[in-house]
């Protein structure tokens, strides 16, 4: 972790996630490299490992999200 650096976690939404969080998935940490906008409100996730996950509107997932100290 780089200093200057917090590590928070959070839940987070198809309408909160953001490039950077680190989602944890069936054991695995996966970073989110980007997100593309869905109809209704969904979310793709592209991960840093080519995989994609679609979140939709209901969808809550534990991440950790890293903060940088001011």
């Amino acid at each position: 972790m780089p200093v200057g650096t917090l590590a928070s976690n959070v839940v987070v939404t198809a309408a909160t996630v953001q490039r950077g969080d680190i989602i944890q998935l069936g054991g695995r940490a996966c970073r989110v490299q980007d997100l593309f906008q869905l109809s209704q409100g969904a979310k793709q996730i592209l991960f840093d490992s080519g995989e994609l996950l679609t979140v939709h509107t209901r969808t809550r997932l534990a991440a950790v999200r890293m903060m940088r100290r001011r």
